[in-house]
């Protein structure tokens, strides 16, 4: 009987996972909106509060993948040389003023009592929702040039900064354990990221893994798994939280491209945006606690001004001599965008007890907010970049 449970909850996943992007199609330009929207809100309409055609429990394990792999491919698009670069400097030192900010404002409210769990809360003012944000930037080609380098490195800052200080600070260890286990498992992404260079002094091998690349076999697909798997075990094994494990994958992958990436980068998002991530995001909102949402709104309104002044307003600071007004308002909006992580603090907090459900309902539910409409007000504003304003110092590393 669980088994045919489990397969209704994810016939009915798979239904919206079907017609969301359809739906979306449908309506006219100016009334879309990003598709995980309406991914969450076909998971609160199936889900047990609304008609109940499906448990999140009974999809639990492919919405873990499906995360796994929204941090993947939000690794995959981080180039660590970017970091070393003038718009990684300037996303760094906006990420530790954001910090500060949500120190104090959190504090404030932990101190009044409307929040309990201080540190997640605090967390998740400071993130940016880099995999969430990448297909409406890429449709919207606000990826290149100045604009485009600045919101890459401020999005792979706000994504990876909050999730080694998630390992560090919300793990079961002592933080010398939590910094020792996460120095362990970097060193074994970097060894990971060798690989490749090995299997090439094979000639037969190499052979092999590059006949087996559009065959049946898949064997670089597989392998794209099995590196995404293996960090994600790993990073539990050492008590750390397992999106770190995904976002080192999709880094380590980024240095096992090669040749291959046009044709690999093309089968990550068929695997992954064509059913494990729109799982992970219907998953989501079947698990979505409306009621605390409907009783608090003022609560969502609140932490989604917060987002909005902590994480996005000192973009107006930190690229003010690097971006005209316009484009700093539209990296505020887009730095301020955030989902995946506030899912993954949220249930840490619940399953921690440490959290109330009314707050990590209405961190969500301001999430939500922040990617309906934030990069709505992003991409009108947005206007490409005028031939006068490249500066060819600042050119993006060859891939």
């Amino acid at each position: 009987m669980d088994g045919e449970i489990g397969i209704n909850s994810l016939l009915a996943v798979s239904v919206v996972s079907l017609l969301a992007p359809i739906l979306l199609g449908l309506l006219p330009a100016r009334f879309r909106v990003p598709q995980v929207v309406v991914l969450l809100a076909g998971g609160v309409l199936i889900g047990p509060q609304v008609l109940g055609l499906g448990s999140p429990g009974d999809v639990r394990l492919l919405a873990e993948v499906g995360l796994g792999f929204v941090f993947l491919l939000a690794g995959y698009e981080v180039d660590l040389r970017l970091f070393w670069q003038d718009a990684g400097k300037r996303a760094i030192v906006g990420w530790l003023i954001s910090v500060v900010l949500a120190l104090g404002v959190i504090g404030v409210l932990a101190l009044s009592g409307l929040v309990r769990a201080y540190v997640p809360v605090a967390l998740g003012m400071t993130t940016t929702a880099l995999g969430t944000l990448l297909p409406v930037l890429r449709e919207r080609d606000m990826l290149s040039g100045r604009l485009g380098r600045c919101l890459l490195a401020a999005g792979a800052v706000g994504e990876l900064f909050p999730i080694i200080a998630i390992a560090i600070f919300l793990g079961t260890q002592n933080r010398f354990v939590a910094l020792a286990s996460l120095g362990t498992v970097a060193v074994l992404a970097v060894v990971l990221s060798f690989t490749p260079q090995f299997v090439r002094r094979s000639r037969r091998l190499a052979d092999v893994i590059e006949h087996g690349h559009h065959e049946t076999s898949q064997i670089i697909l597989r392998a794209t798994v099995l590196l995404l798997i293996l960090l994600i075990a790993v990073t539990n094994e050492f008590h750390l939280d397992a999106v770190l494990g995904a976002f080192l994958a999709g880094m380590v992958l980024r240095r096992w491209e090669g040749a291959s990436a046009p044709t690999l980068e093309f089968k990550l998002d068929a695997v992954g945006y064509g059913f494990f991530v729109p799982v992970f995001f219907v998953y989501s909102g079947m698990g979505l606690n409306i009621h605390s949402i409907a009783e608090a709104p003022l609560r969502v309104l609140l932490f989604f001004a917060l987002m909005l002044l902590i994480r996005g307003v000192p973009a107006l600071l930190v690229y003010r001599r690097v971006l005209s007004l316009r484009e700093r308002t539209e990296a505020v909006l887009i730095t301020a965008t955030t989902l995946p992580l506030l899912v993954a603090l949220a249930e840490i907090g619940l399953r921690n007890g440490t959290m109330l459900s009314e707050n990590a309902a209405a961190l969500v539910g301001a999430g939500v907010l922040t990617v309906l409409v934030l990069p709505a007000i992003a991409t009108a504003l947005h206007r490409p970049e005028e031939l006068g304003s490249w500066h060819p110092s600042e050119e993006q590393p060859e891939r």
